[in-house]
């Protein structure tokens, strides 16, 4: 036998366990899983002794502000963080300028991604024109899948999120129809407006914009009461929904009551609301301002509960580069700076850490951010696992060191906006990172091309709807 790359000695996890092995590559995939020490020839060979060999991360919930905002970040500079965080498939979501909610738009994206790109990328669209030409188009064009807001746009970023705010629930249900149509997965940001724009009134007349006030604008019951509205008009509709970013107990207990009877919905949560609460707006202040809000400590707990119970199926950095003179601005007025904290380059490092701490199986860490994500979308076993036939997407994961975040070891081109992480201390290192079958970072450095990641599209008949 021989391959392309041969990884020896490592100790393989898949979504079922860890098993000693070695991995033949040859074109890009995996082409054997071999018994530890079976002779094979290879041009290239890689010791992976005393690591984790492990599925490349699939990120289903990632921004770029590509090509409007270079200063925060493009596909070079945000794929590059993809790599060295161990993440080999990155989902875009559509706000872009201006949003993605037509064909021309969607092939123009595929375009910039695919001259730049340093892992693979897959595609969102955003539905709210709801014209079904445009749909069927995005569709045929290979989208990952469809996002909507449940609130209205931004002030003075109205292009950014044309087609993709749908605030009214007949909008809301029309939209629903059409992506019922089409068989792909759903995403929403579920938050209710009237309820935000009535405590966002309140606090305003009280001459409140401290860093505090972000967070009451948007408490819980205004999380939970949109979901609960969604799947509510969706029980009529059967369209295939994922609730992004659950950050709430109440918000969890509401995906739960619906899962309870059958309803097409699954839910993610995102590291940053598993690792830090409202505190650490006092500390990184308005670093720390994300949508939903930073929550409290039970209500980390529960997100928790919720991954070891399967309530939420995938961790999803909702990655979002911003400048430090953007974040800035809410030192005087909070409502004056967007919302959205990077976050890509810690997403495997924080799980695994969990998992090597004990919070939860190290199998179980790879599932919530590599094979549900792929499973749920449509995309597996192409991404998402090691099999043979499966794409070698690959990362080597060394338990036996540390890594502690500091600005010098980050890719993000808005890595000074990182500041919820910097300073942390995780255990375990990603020493190496393969796309394709081929090395794009290794022991901090980035070796990879732009371009060489690959569009991703979906399997309409592999997507999963219950876990």
């Amino acid at each position: 036998m021989d391959f392309e790359t041969l990884i020896t000695n490592g100790n393989v996890v898949t979504e079922h366990g860890i098993f000693p092995l070695d991995i033949g590559i040859s074109g890009g995939r995996i082409a054997a899983l071999l018994e530890r020490g079976t002779p094979a020839g290879a041009r290239e060979r890689l010791d992976a002794s005393g690591q984790y060999v492990l599925p490349g991360a699939v990120d289903i919930h990632w921004h770029c502000r590509a090509p409007a905002y270079p200063e925060r970040g493009d596909f070079a500079s945000e794929t590059q963080a993809a790599a060295a965080g161990g993440v080999t498939t990155v989902f875009e979501m559509p706000i872009s300028k201006p949003c993605c909610a037509t064909g021309d738009i969607f092939r123009a994206r595929r375009a910039l991604a695919e001259a730049n790109a340093y892992v693979n990328y897959a595609l969102y669209a955003a539905p709210g024109l709801l014209r079904r030409e445009e749909i069927a188009d995005m569709v045929a064009e290979g989208a990952i899948g469809f996002k909507i807001f449940t609130t209205t746009a931004p002030a003075a970023r109205y292009d950014e999120f044309e087609g993709l705010c749908l605030p009214h629930i007949a909008e809301q249900l029309q939209a629903l129809h059409l992506i019922a149509e089409t068989g792909l997965v759903c995403t929403v940001h579920a938050e209710n407006e009237d309820l935000i724009q009535w405590y966002t009134q309140q606090l305003k007349a009280a001459n409140r914009n401290d860093i505090a006030a972000h967070g009451e604008s948007r408490p819980p019951h205004v999380e939970a009461v949109a979901i609960a509205s969604l799947l509510t008009l969706n029980e009529t509709v059967g369209a295939n929904l994922h609730i992004a970013h659950v950050s709430s107990r109440l918000a969890l207990e509401t995906v739960r009551r619906f899962l309870r009877t059958g309803a097409p919905v699954t839910a993610e949560t995102c590291p940053h609301y598993l690792f830090f609460t409202e505190a650490d707006l006092l500390r990184v202040g308005p670093y720390a301002k994300v949508n939903p809000p930073l929550r409290q400590p039970e209500d980390q707990a529960a997100l928790w509960e919720g991954l070891a119970d399967g309530s939420l199926i995938a961790v999803t950095t909702d990655h979002s580069p911003f400048t430090v003179e953007e974040k800035e601005r809410a030192r005087t007025d909070i409502w004056r700076t967007p919302p959205g904290a990077p976050g890509v380059e810690e997403l495997v490092l924080g799980m695994m850490d969990a998992a090597l701490k004990g919070r939860l199986s190290i199998e179980h860490a790879v599932r919530l951010i590599s094979t549900n994500g792929a499973r749920r979308f449509g995309i597996y076993p192409r991404k998402g696992t090691i099999a043979v036939g499966a794409d070698a997407d690959l990362v080597l994961y060394d338990p036996s060191l540390t890594t502690t975040i500091s600005q010098e070891m980050l890719f993000s081109r808005s890595k000074a906006s990182d500041k919820l992480y910097e300073g942390m201390t995780f255990q375990g290192r990603i020493r190496r990172t393969l796309v394709n079958g081929r090395t794009v970072f290794a022991d901090g450095v980035i070796t990879g091309e732009p371009g060489w990641g690959q569009f991703v599209r979906p399997d309409p008949a592999c997507v999963q709807r219950e876990f």
